[in-house]
Order: C-alpha cells, then sequence, then structure tokens
C-alpha cells in the first residue's frame, strides 16, 4: 500500500512485512521525490528544490501532492499537488525517481483552451490517462503516452510536456467578463472519480467530476457532458464518490454510485437549522422504462 500525502516525501506501508512481523516501524519506508536531471536513469546525489539544476546531478522537488492514484498500466504513483498554476507528479516505486508535469498555463505551446491551473483531486483510468479537477473550473486530462520529447534530463522539470494535457471545460456559467477566456469557469469541482468498470452504465474508464458550485456530478462520456444533479434537498455538496457493484446479476439495480455531502456547515443544506448530512445513492436506467 501506498500513501501520498502534502509532505515533501512519499510514504509506504509494506502491509506484508507488517502481517508477518507486525512491526510497524520496520514495515514503514519513504523516499524523497527526485527528478532525474541528469538523465542516466538512477537516482544520485541531488540539488536541493531552492538550488539551480546541475546537469550533473539530480534534482529534489517539493510538490506537496493532495490527490493520489495507482497507475494500473505500469504500476507507477500519480499524485496532484496543489498551488499555481502546479501539476501532476508520477513516482516509480521501482527506480525511486520521480517526474512532474505542470498544467499549461499562457504557455505559447498549446492552444488556449489547454491552459489551465491549481489541481484539486484526482484518478487514472485502467489506460494510464489521469484525470484531475482544475480550480480553472475545469477537467484536466493528462496522457504520458503523447509525450514528444524527454521525460528526464535538464529540461524536464515541468513544462516537458504540454501535448499531454487536454482541458475539458467544467458546464455552466462562466464569471462575470470572462467571457470563455481560460481560467473562467465559475464551476469549482473538488475531486475526481474514475468509473473503471461501467458501474454506473456510462461506460468504462469514464471521469466524474465533483459539481460543487451545481449540486450535482459532471460525467465526462464520449467528449459530452452527463450532469448528474441532486434537486432536493438544495445544498448537494460532494467531497468525492465511489462505486459499488452490489449483484452483477440484477442489471443497473444492483450498481451505482455513492456519494456523501454537507460534510460541514450542514445548516446551510435546505431546511437550515436541524439538518443532517445525507448519502445520496446514483443509479441510471438503460432506457426510461427500465424495472
Amino acid at each position: 500500500m501506498v500513501q501520498l500525502t502534502r509532505s515533501p516525501v512519499i510514504g509506504w506501508l509494506d502491509t506484508r512485512a507488517f502481517d508477518r512481523t507486525h512491526d510497524a516501524a520496520a514495515s514503514q519506508h519513504w523516499a524523497p521525490f527526485i527528478l532525474d536531471t541528469n538523465g542516466n536513469g538512477k537516482r544520485d546525489a541531488w540539488v536541493e528544490p531552492d538550488g539551480k539544476v546541475d546537469s550533473t546531478k539530480d534534482k529534489r522537488i517539493t510538490p506537496g501532492t493532495y490527490g493520489i492514484a495507482p497507475n494500473p498500466a505500469d504500476g507507477s504513483i500519480w499524485g496532484s499537488a496543489t498551488g499555481f498554476p502546479s501539476g501532476l507528479v508520477r513516482f516509480d516505486p521501482k527506480t525511486q525517481l520521480s517526474e512532474f508535469y505542470e498544467v499549461p498555463w499562457k504557455d505559447k505551446r498549446v492552444a488556449q483552451s489547454n491552459w489551465g491551473f491549481s489541481p484539486r483531486g484526482m484518478d487514472i483510468a485502467t489506460d494510464g490517462v489521469v484525470w484531475v479537477a482544475l480550480a480553472s473550473g475545469d477537467l484536466g486530462s493528462f496522457d504520458r503516452r503523447k509525450c514528444k520529447g524527454p521525460l528526464n534530463g535538464p529540461n524536464a522539470t515541468g513544462k516537458q510536456c504540454p501535448e499531454g494535457w487536454t482541458l475539458h471545460h467544467l458546464p455552466g456559467p462562466d464569471f462575470q467578463g470572462m467571457n470563455g477566456q481560460p481560467g473562467g469557469g465559475a464551476e469549482a469541482p473538488y475531486y475526481v472519480w474514475v468509473d473503471q468498470h461501467n458501474i454506473l452504465g456510462l461506460g468504462n474508464n469514464v471521469p466524474v467530476a465533483t459539481a460543487n458550485q451545481s449540486d450535482a456530478l459532471d460525467v465526462f462520456v464520449n467528449g459530452k457532458w452527463v450532469v448528474l444533479r441532486v434537486p432536493y434537498p438544495m445544498g448537494f455538496y460532494a467531497k468525492n464518490l465511489d462505486g459499488r457493484i452490489d449483484d452483477a446479476n440484477t442489471g443497473w439495480k444492483g450498481r451505482g454510485f455513492w456519494s456523501t455531502y454537507s460534510t460541514r456547515a450542514v445548516q446551510h443544506i435546505e431546511g437550515g437549522k436541524g439538518q443532517q448530512s445525507k448519502v445520496v445513492h446514483f443509479q441510471l436506467r438503460p432506457n426510461p422504462l427500465a424495472n
């Protein structure tokens, strides 16, 4: 099991070692985030975060990761780093080397429609594509397979693969006066969850963003948005969600998404004082008459 926190290191617990020895201290390990800036494919002596890149050494970074997900395609671990414009960090458990990919912001190498900033939660599809919620009002996807240049070396410190990013503007209005400009979306998603196993019935690897300004979940399906809105009581404010298949033999009735809302300040739910946090079960009929 690997855990990524907002600390400047990545830590993990070897559960097999713990089950065998029950020694919590000996079963824990950690590693710094090291970029392979000398390009030799292994972790060497490094320059500290405030130091200049030295082509003879590696470089340590402190991305302060927030979200976490393992990549089913290659076993790497990815995390989202908060800040501006910030980006995604990839950690390879085999080499203990990291890579960092900054969200393009005012980067003339890519179209303005792909400019964004400030990741929050993230998840990964089975094909290795990373999906991340952005404070710019976008759902971002990053596909490392699209990178054209080298992924290590002195120039691979964050801006080496803008072509790997694709941003999808979330539904809803822009802030007044922004009129479609980058970063102008009024929606503010907190987290993303990827439906790897077609639990809801909209397809495999469908990303779902928590639409925190519109009482909804925004599902991105084949380039279009499906909005799952909670009309009553008003105040649905999802921090995360998960999917569950209870009975695969009963069709849509035996599966669905689960999400909680108003985990804090529950008095803001419709009804006011005395309201309690709630759990929502989302299910989707294959057609309106399905039973």
